[in-house]
């Protein structure tokens, strides 16, 4: 009796030629991203170099800044437009919000990116704030009130102190360090599909955006992804222009497109609808700004203070704070290079994360800050990610909020345009919490169930609360404690507040090696002095570390 054995992977099959090796079916963990041009530390030169290794224009760090300029424009027009007209306000007010928010997201990106983590995080309005700003918009008190334009001051005023009194969360938690220790109990395991989720739960602000005018979305999403991806590699000048700037090419090809069907009278016979947003003159920001306008703390008057309003908020800045400490700097120290931040850097982030709360509270911005989402991609198409380029694009965001006409120019890119760049930023991100489980062992059934159980939760749930809201008119949690029905229905309304607490939970609860969970990877950067490349990239400037040092 004759028995044949079964082919074991690795040998010769046929010719020796077509060997395999076990090497060949796997590919080697890089704790960086390759091809990465700039890095945090690095400085795109301010003039041309003609060393012909070295040949670059003498604008690409003011190109550079432009571009992330231009993609916070997205959320920072997206936010005030549909949060304004709740509350009341006419044109000219959503133009002086969206003015406030754009000077006040520069101040913030100037302070994270020097005081803070020191990553090259553009900070802007946080999506993770809407919820419990819309629920103060729509409470019984605030639409009670008649008059338009004093329901806009009152509802403004409501949502500052709430914000205000919720910044406290960021600040105690980051500045006391608590949030450091907390960040301890977080592996791969939790990070990579938290930060997918960052992502994902995004999406509604992506496809049905283009889909209001799908003949410049779709074209805008073309672009950028035959730009960035199919001809990065043509050089003008030995400068790969493509693969540097898509969003500013992509946006001005688009853009004067949108334009010639907007003056060829394309729209003259559409809807109402389609004629707002597709054509380029209908966003009403420009006529609506004024020329020099300075926003200045309190400039709506005197915030007001409700415990529901508070609590809501609160629960909303969480979700932020999840997203923050467990996704956002993680996910953007890979984009840009770096090592993962110690829990001191993310809990020093976080505390000026509060801060920068809390000056959104003053100035009236409508909504609370977090790191952009959209730009930590525009950093994963180019591969920059130089603090100062960043830091240049804080002085753009500075510069035009201040000169109202000027920022109205970009500030009125037709919205279907800006839901098109979302697509393929937000997917960018999705994508790097995926590559971070090349670190952990995903042959292990305990991991698998971990994430997978996770983010079809992180998904679901948020869909229930949403279905559930749009059916009843109110969130799951309908109890006679507002606040607790503020926190629940805000909270478990952020798939990735989810996602973080599943994870955490199942991850530590659930026995298995240091190694499996990829946590060995993470052990020589835990401690701020345990690995030089920490303090390259995490040290306070101008000395500071001598005033502040960070724990051994």
């Amino acid at each position: 009796m004759s028995s044949s054995a079964a082919p074991v992977i690795g040998t010769p099959v046929g010719s020796p030629k077509h060997a395999t090796k076990p090497e060949d079916f796997q590919h080697p963990q890089q704790e960086q991203l390759p091809g990465i041009k700039y890095s945090v530390n690095d400085n795109p030169p301010w003039r041309k170099s003609f060393h012909k290794l070295n040949h670059h224009s003498p604008t690409e760090t003011v190109v550079l800044a432009f571009q992330h300029y231009l993609t916070i424009l997205g959320s920072t027009v997206m936010i005030p437009s549909l949060l304004v007209p709740m509350m009341g306000g006419n044109n000219a007010d959503k133009a002086k919000v969206i003015q406030t928010l754009l000077f006040v997201s520069g101040l913030n990106t100037l302070l994270q990116t020097t005081f803070g983590t020191r990553l090259p995080s553009v900070v802007g309005g946080s999506f993770a704030f809407i919820i419990p700003a819309v629920t103060i918009i729509h409470s019984p008190k605030l639409m009670a009130i008649q008059d338009n334009q004093l329901r806009f001051m009152q509802s403004m005023r409501a949502i500052q102190g709430a914000l205000i009194s919720a910044s406290s969360l960021h600040i105690v938690l980051g500045f006391s360090g608590l949030w450091g220790i907390l960040t301890r109990y977080i592996s791969p395991i939790v990070i990579a599909p938290t930060i997918s989720m960052v992502g994902l739960g995004l999406y509604e602000y992506g496809f049905p955006g283009v889909g209001k005018c799908v003949e410049i979305g779709i074209p805008t999403i073309f672009v950028i992804v035959l730009f960035s991806q199919f001809l990065k590699h043509i050089r003008v000048r030995d400068i790969p222009i493509f693969e540097l700037y898509p969003i500013v090419l992509g946006v001005a090809v688009t853009w004067a497109y949108a334009h010639l069907l907007t003056i060829s009278g394309a729209y003259t016979h559409a809807s109402p609808l389609g004629r707002q947003h597709c054509r380029t003159d209908r966003s009403h920001i420009i006529g609506s700004a004024p020329w020099i306008r300075i926003p200045w703390p309190l400039q709506w008057g005197a915030p007001t203070f409700d415990a529901g309003h508070t609590f809501g908020m609160m629960a909303g800045a969480l979700a932020a704070l999840m997203e923050q400490s467990t996704g956002n700097f993680y996910a953007l120290s890979r984009l840009a290079g770096a090592t993962p931040p110690p829990p001191y850097v993310i809990s020093r982030g976080i505390g000026w994360e509060g801060l920068g709360i809390l000056m959104d509270g003053m100035f009236g911005t409508t909504i609370g800050s977090n790191v952009s989402v959209e730009n930590m991609g525009i950093i994963g198409v180019t591969k920059v990610g130089s603090r100062r380029v960043v830091q240049v694009s804080a002085g753009f965001m500075l510069f035009f909020s201040l000169l109202g006409k000027f920022g109205g120019i970009f500030a009125s890119i037709p919205e279907p345009m800006v839901s098109g760049v979302f697509c393929v930023m937000f997917g960018i991100i999705a994508a790097i919490g995926i590559s971070s489980l090349q670190f952990v062992n995903m042959n292990s059934s305990r991991n698998i169930f971990i994430i997978g159980f996770a983010l079809f939760m992180g998904l679901s749930v948020p869909q229930y609360f949403s279905e559930y809201r749009a059916t009843a008119g109110h969130g799951p949690a309908h109890t006679h404690a507002l606040w607790f029905n503020d926190i629940m229905n805000t909270m478990f309304a952020s798939g990735t507040t989810v996602v973080v607490t599943i994870t955490v939970v199942l991850d530590n609860a659930m026995k298995a090696s240091r190694k499996d969970r990829g946590l060995l990877w993470w052990d020589k950067f835990r401690a701020f002095g345990a690995d030089p490349s920490n303090m390259e990239f995490y040290k306070l400037p101008f000395g500071l570390n001598k005033f502040f040092p960070p724990p051994v």
